[in-house]
């Protein structure tokens, strides 16, 4: 095993992002922790809160939210979804992902090091991480602020020994205790007498020290993920700007992929919230919908629906807090990649790719209601023979053959069918018998007659009886038209792609 620790030592600050500098933490009638301006000031953690405003009378001081920090934590657990599902919270300020098994997923120990570490600090944390095979190890690293990951367990009495005794979870009368014993490192705890150690401080010391090295068991809780998604995040500042709140909606899209990630699961649809400012809350947040041609937990294709989404997004008043709701998930399954590792952008199949990408863009740029798929419709007329309905890929399937499929379900009468139809017949003139379309047509393949309608004559907007004999044509541009014969006259009513 390989567990690599996040310890959040300023996470109480970073659970309040919308604080003004400078500001402090407090707890117990003491400073907790300070933001970069205070600490440069000499507010320390520690100081008293009179002291701390007898050096910065400035000073902005707010009480410890344990539930803020626990909601932070939790949301941090979801994002870290994306690398492993073998997750341990350990409130209030750290946690521990095991990721020996996903080490060649992610390119190797220093690549998923340098990944998780990045990505947490996009997150808005500032965490110390170390990497250790043992969990408690791992945990004594990020404390001490050593990042050198450590991958071989007999290196860990030489690593572990190098720590300070503040490391330990002891009281100040334990520390002083070892103090006394001229310990000052975790080497010099490793060569004192066991039996006197656990005479004197306890067994419990004894046990860590075993489980730190690998010598006991060290099982650990594991992060029950959420069964719905649902996360908000409030924003350092409020924002009238739609596009601002991009940066926000990017963090909560990673968090939902980590999420989704561990369900192996997919969303076709996922909800954003904006709600406004304390002085506007009589208005509504302001809701919009993300809708995907397949389902997808592709962080990069969703944020990039949401910014197109909010380039046409007027708000009606400043937004200080972003929600994202995905209520309903599909099955979603990763993907096998090739024997020699190549990439296959251009292969067939990529339903998630580019056939899917296309259509969310055009959906997101010039609205849902312009861009729709055909479903098929029993009758014969052909104004009547097919309905828009949503864009829907099917998951699991290869995009082009479905495609495909579905322009073969929409041709299987007695002769082929246009892919553009008009919105009325045009007329045709006739010159000697032919009809014209910028010329003389020649006649490839017909008449095929459809004669359907009599049911609703009588009704308005509909089309009634019809009896036309249709033909395939050719003009002299070479297009291939799809004209109907009646008794007004010729028409034409569709061209072949």
């Amino acid at each position: 095993m390989l567990w690599l620790v996040l310890h959040l030592p300023r996470l109480s600050l970073e659970a309040f992002p919308g604080l003004p500098s400078p500001s402090a933490i407090v707890s117990g009638e003491r400073i907790l922790v300070a933001d970069q301006a205070a600490t440069s000031a000499g507010v320390l953690p520690g100081l008293r809160l009179a002291e701390a405003w007898a050096l910065l009378p400035a000073l902005s001081m707010h009480p410890r939210d344990l539930e803020r920090e626990q909601a932070a934590l939790s949301r941090l657990a979801c994002w870290a979804g994306a690398f492993t599902s073998e997750i341990c919270c350990l409130p209030p300020q750290t946690l521990l992902l095991e990721v020996a098994g996903s080490l060649r997923l992610f390119g190797g120990v220093a690549a998923i090091f340098e990944r998780i570490v990045a990505g947490c600090v996009e997150q808005g944390f500032s965490p110390q991480a170390a990497l250790a095979p043992t969990p408690l190890a791992a945990q004594w690293l990020a404390l001490a602020g050593d990042d050198e990951p450590c991958l071989d367990a007999a290196q860990l009495p030489l690593r572990l020994g190098r720590l300070p005794l503040a490391v330990l979870d002891l009281s100040s009368e334990k520390q002083a205790c070892l103090g006394n014993f001229g310990a000052r490192l975790l080497a010099d705890v490793f060569r004192l007498p066991r039996a006197g150690l656990a005479r004197r401080l306890g067994s419990t010391l004894l046990t860590d020290l075993a489980r730190a090295l690998g010598d006991l068991p060290d099982p650990r809780p594991r992060f029950v993920f959420p069964q719905h998604f649902a996360e908000r995040l409030e924003l350092p500042m409020r924002t009238e700007q739609a596009m601002a709140l991009g940066f926000a909606g990017r963090r909560l899209i990673a968090t939902l992929c980590g999420w989704l990630t561990v369900r192996a699961a997919g969303v076709s649809e996922c909800l954003f919230e904006f709600a406004h400012e304390r002085a506007s809350r009589q208005r509504p947040p302001t809701v919009l919908t993300l809708a995907f041609s397949t389902a997808t937990r592709d962080a990069e294709r969703i944020s990039r629906v949401l910014v197109e989404r909010l380039q046409r997004l007027k708000l009606p008043a400043a937004v200080e807090l972003v929600s994202l709701r995905a209520e309903a998930f599909e099955d979603l399954p990763g993907r096998t990649a090739s024997l020699f590792g190549e990439r296959r952008e251009g292969v067939v199949g990529t339903v998630d790719d580019s056939l899917a990408v296309l259509v969310e863009r055009l959906q997101a740029r010039l609205g849902n209601e312009r861009v729709h798929s055909l479903s098929v419709v029993s009758e014969h007329r052909p104004e009547n023979a097919s309905r828009p309905i949503r864009p829907r890929l099917l998951a699991g399937k290869k995009a082009v053959a479905s495609v495909l499929a579905a322009s073969a379900t929409l041709a299987t009468g007695a002769a082929p069918r246009p892919l553009w139809l008009l919105s009325r017949p045009q007329t045709l003139r006739e010159v000697a018998g032919r009809p014209q379309c910028g010329g003389a047509l020649r006649l490839l393949a017909g008449p095929e007659r459809i004669e359907s309608g009599w049911w609703d004559a009588a009704e308005p907007e509909a089309l009634g009886d019809l009896r036309r004999d249709y033909f395939v044509a050719i003009s002299v541009q070479a297009e291939w038209l799809w004209i109907f014969r009646c008794q007004a006259g010729w028409f034409l009513h569709g061209v072949f792609a």
